[in-house]
């Protein structure tokens, strides 16, 4: 993708009333030193000596090669003598001096018009590169050296980059275009400015004919800058978006070189375009026959294209079309289905959301950006579980003082609404089948011995369909992967998605993120593989939610393994997201410091392991933890010196797995290869890439309810300080309902939830929405906070469903539920729109919860009796695991819940403290059926296997011991014995080793 440069202004409508002239012009001239006329002399006379010299001697000493009449049979008898070879060799010598004669005409031609790249002579690599440098040279020190092609400053490369324009070449080879620019950065930066007040004043002091009709000459790039239609439209219309008025006047015309434009993005130095009337400003405006600043061959030039003005409209170039070759760009795939009929379809969420009916139904409040962000939402769902998991491990086992048997906060506020969010746009099987998608990818590719491909951008379709947009070509892809439009597309559809497998590989494109949706594609840009900066221009409000956004979903994504993400600028601290993941600096200079080492050690290391880039290090046998990405994301506009500097330092990034979004305030920044603007309407636009997306965003509300979720999950700095609220008896050991556990608490509704699902006191339901009333009911009963209607709606139909139907179902779950003795409802909808149960419609899990508070923290702290009574009646409640018999491929939204590790730390809780019950009065035997009890729920917790062992050993009985030593080794599997149960089996049974080699 090229380099380019973006006006400050692309947002404004008014143009200004002396609109500036940017495009590059020389802007100082060299002196010529002796040397530069040493080599245009030797030039000269090694030009002279083959153009002339080599025709004058073949003529004046062999002579003319070729015989005076036709040939007859008894000619091609002859013998071969020595002259006769002679004769053919000169005849070969003299077409290789016609071959590079011409060669040399074709150099001259275009070094002095300086209009569009030279025409290439068949088969006349070599000698036409010979002939570049000859002219080059001996036109360096005239007045026509600062109008030559780019191909000036890429001499010494192969034939075939110089026939590319410059922008191609470097995107191409990224690393030798990025040393080149590393080299001349700082000259530059001054050329730029230069060049910049002599534009201004030529705005100032000329002004183009006023015409119905102008054109204007792509420039040749000039350092970093190459010219692009925004920028035009930008200078000379007053607004970059107009440069589709530009592409649209001169789509699939023929331009001197021969091509045609078929995309906004790909323009050539030389090409001519036609101008909208209301063009103004800058001499090179001009009309057809009034263009006194260029020469008659390109006037012939305008006034012969001003002849295809009647050109065919069909077919051409749209953002559709991924470039081809010379110039590579995002754009949009061509398979995918047609966007859905409403006139403003919301975005696809991977789940099928937006194609449904009920995509149009109002938000109940919810945050419409993270309803809309699938990828962003399941990370955060996915990470904010294991922080909550975590948190309870670390509760049970008392590495966090006065948390034991610790209930998660629940949300409320902003944080209960984001949550709520972020259960219903989750798509956690979209994550997963990127993710298994791209891995298994990268395991074909090793397979075959093939290198990962660079990617520059994925779409993911509203039917699952997964698109990789290349760099550039790289062979047909691996089944079942197979080539898209063109040979920079691989395509994956959904249904050999769903096929994969997890793989053992290294995730091979982590950074790819997702920035926003297109019709129906969501754009995943791999931050990764710019070659250079990606900058991002609007308000600061709105580059913050996009910052934000994607920060988040780096940081939680489930598609990548190990990476670092370097904040700049952001008000707000995110590293509880991902501790591990993400830091923040204070400021330029510290980042500066930073990844100038890090780009050194990667460069060094890259070359230690013989590898080109990170994606040939990163998987197959020699793949490397060091090839992690490392992302910047710079939120504050850098000052002109710091970004000279920044531009630099990302030259070479995109090999070494290093990307930079940078945040600006709408002025042009360096090194920026691509260039983004996040309006106030929340679109993301790239016109150079033809792209206009509906952005992914994360205000700033959302951004502190997401933050303030994970921080409340974390056990030690959650609400209260490190010990939680209230330490061991404070309310956050407090279940968040708590049953009537006396005679008289006898509940309307009772649902046996822990084992079989059973319901007392209700009818059952005709058979076809048994199911659906079931699992709604049952997702109420572990929510008695309320749940959201629209949480309730994904959780029932993942895909999506309509308004009615929800509403149907709710109505005849009301129906179902039925009323209290006193009239009120069982189900109910609170002031915050959450559907409620009645406290008369109880499951056993919360008779559960509430006898072990009662127990631990109730009646029983003053009572032995009340104690051990209650601790009996809730280890009687544990029949298996949590919904034991639910249907195949329903209550998928348990994958969301922390439940299942709830329930058996839960279990465990109660058999310990009925075990520590027993053995204060040396009932071992008692104890041990209560352990086993427990164990049968809750198997993985260690703190019950302990304790078995010690109530075991107070038996007495070796033998006994041994077979449950032996127990424990088989368990624990390849694994072997955890430290803490060995240390354990040491101290009580020393010779525990010896028995069980004797039991195996």
């Amino acid at each position: 993708m090229p380099r380019r440069r973006t006006s400050s202004s692309s947002s404004s409508t008014a143009p200004s009333a002396a609109p500036r002239n940017r495009t590059p012009q020389p802007v100082r001239v060299r002196r010529r030193s002796f040397g530069d006329f040493v080599k245009a002399f030797l030039a000269f006379v090694v030009l002279l000596v083959l153009v002339v010299g080599v025709p004058l001697a073949l003529a004046t000493q062999i002579g003319w090669p070729l015989p005076d009449g036709a040939p007859s049979l008894d000619w091609l008898q002859r013998e071969i003598t020595v002259q006769t070879f002679l004769h053919i060799l000169t005849v070969v010598v003299w077409f290789a001096w016609a071959q590079f004669t011409a060669c040399v005409l074709v150099e001259v031609k275009a070094a002095l018009s300086g209009v569009g790249v030279p025409g290439r002579v068949p088969g006349a690599g070599p000698s036409q590169l010979l002939a570049r440098q000859l002219v080059a040279a001996l036109l360096l020190v005239g007045a026509t050296a600062a109008s030559l092609t780019p191909g000036l400053s890429q001499l010494g490369q192969s034939m075939e980059g110089n026939q590319k324009p410059s922008v191609a070449a470097a995107q191409q080879t990224p690393g030798i275009f990025a040393q080149q620019q590393q080299e001349q950065a700082a000259g530059t930066a001054s050329a730029l400015a230069e060049q910049a007040g002599q534009a201004a004043a030529r705005a100032d002091g000329g002004s183009a004919a006023h015409g119905d009709t102008k054109y204007y000459r792509i420039q040749p790039p000039e350092g970093r800058h190459h010219d692009s239609l925004w920028e035009i439209a930008d200078r000379h219309l007053g607004d970059g978006r107009r440069y589709k008025e530009i592409f649209e006047l001169n789509k699939d015309r023929v331009q001197p070189d021969g091509s045609k434009l078929s995309e906004a993005s790909l323009i050539r130095p030389g090409w001519i375009m036609e101008m909208p009337g209301d063009a103004r400003g800058g001499e090179l405006v001009e009309m057809p026959d009034e263009a006194p600043n260029v020469s008659e061959q390109v006037q012939q030039q305008i006034s012969d294209y001003a002849r295809t003005g009647d050109h065919a409209q069909g077919g051409g170039g749209s953002g559709a079309h991924g470039g081809g070759g010379d110039n590579a760009q995002v754009s949009l795939p061509e398979q995918r289905p047609a966007p859905a009929a409403p006139a403003t379809p919301a975005p696809s969420t991977g789940q099928d959301h937006a194609a449904t009916p009920a995509a149009a139904d109002h938000s109940f409040g919810l945050p419409e950006a993270l309803l809309a962000a699938p990828l962003l939402a399941a990370g955060l769902l996915g990470a904010l579980g294991r922080r909550r998991r975590q948190a309870l491990w670390q509760s049970a086992l008392g590495s966090v003082g006065g948390r034991r048997g610790m209930e998660p906060p629940t949300p409320t506020g902003d944080a209960q609404d984001v949550q709520d969010a972020l259960l219903v746009g989750a798509d956690p099987e979209g994550v997963r089948l990127l993710d298994r998608a791209l891995r298994g990818l990268a395991a074909a590719l090793a397979a075959e011995s093939r290198p990962l491909p660079v990617v520059y951008a994925a779409w993911m379709g509203g039917n699952g369909d997964l698109h990789l947009q290349l760099a550039q070509p790289a062979g047909k892809p691996p089944a079942p992967w197979q080539l898209g439009q063109d040979q920079t597309f691989w395509l994956l559809a959904r249904a050999d998605a769903e096929r994969y497998e997890d793989v053992d590989t290294a995730a091979p494109y982590p950074g790819l993120v997702s920035l926003g949706t297109m019709d129906d594609s969501r754009l995943l840009l791999n931050l990764e593989s710019v070659p250079g900066i990606v900058s991002l221009g609007g308000s600061e409000a709105d580059r913050t939610a996009v910052f934000a956004s994607v920060a988040a979903e780096l940081a939680t994504n489930g598609w990548s393994d190990r990476m670092t993400i370097t904040l700049v600028g952001f008000g707000d601290d995110l590293t509880p997201l991902a501790p591990n993941r993400i830091r923040h600096l204070d400021g330029f200079e510290d980042l500066f410091e930073t990844m100038s080492a890090e780009t050194r050690q990667r460069r060094g290391a890259l070359g230690a392991a013989g590898h080109d880039s990170v994606l040939t290090g990163r998987t197959g046998p020699a793949q490397h933890t060091r090839w992690a990405p490392h992302l910047v994301l710079l939120a504050t506009q850098p000052s002109d010196e710091d970004a000279l500097r920044l531009a630099e330092l990302a030259a070479d990034a995109g090999r070494l797995g290093i990307g930079y979004l940078v945040g600006t305030e709408g002025t042009d920044l360096p090194g920026a290869a691509w260039e983004m603007q996040i309006t106030g309407e929340g679109k993301l636009l790239a016109p150079l890439l033809g792209l206009e997306l509906e952005a992914q965003t994360l205000p700033a509300a959302q951004q502190r309810a997401v933050v303030e979720l994970f921080t409340a999950a974390d056990p030690e700095h959650g609400p209260g300080g490190s010990g939680g609220p209230g330490g061991a008896s404070g309310t956050a050991n407090t279940p968040p309902f708590l049953v009537d556990i006396s005679e008289q608490g006898r509940p309307a509704v009772y649902a046996r939830l822990v084992g079989s699902y059973e319901i007392i006191g209700l009818d059952a339901p005709d058979g076809e929405r048994s199911a659906l009333l079931h699992e709604a009911l049952a997702l109420l009963l572990l929510h008695r906070e309320g749940v959201h209607p629209r949480v309730l709606s994904s959780a029932l139909w993942p895909r999506g469903v309509t308004a009615d139907v929800r509403d149907a179902l709710l109505e005849r779950l009301r129906a179902w539920l039925g009323t209290d003795p006193d009239g009120t409802p069982r189900l109910s909808t609170d002031a915050t729109g959450r559907l409620t149960l009645a406290k008369s419609v109880v499951s056993d899990l919360d008779v559960l919860r509430s006898l072990y508070y009662e127990a631990t923290q109730g009646r029983g702290v003053g009572s032995r009796q009340v104690r051990g009574r209650l601790l009996t009646d809730a280890l009687v409640l544990v029949r298996g695991p949590l919904l034991a018999d639910r249907p195949e491929g329903r209550y998928r939204w348990l994958t969301h819940e922390i439940i299942d590790a709830q329930l058996p730390l839960l279990v465990a809780d109660t058999g310990l403290a009925l075990s520590e019950f027993h053995l204060e009065k040396n009932r071992a035997e008692k104890a041990i059926e209560a352990l086993n009890a427990a164990l049968r729920t809750a198997p993985a917790d260690e703190r019950l296997w302990h304790e078995l062992l010690r109530a075991t050993h107070t038996t007495g009985d070796t033998d006994r011991l041994h077979a449950l030593a032996s127990d424990l080794v088989g368990r624990s599997g390849a694994r072997g014995v955890p430290p803490r149960t060995e240390a354990l089996l040491d101290e009580l049974l020393p010779t525990w080793r010896e028995g069980v080699a004797a039991a195996g």
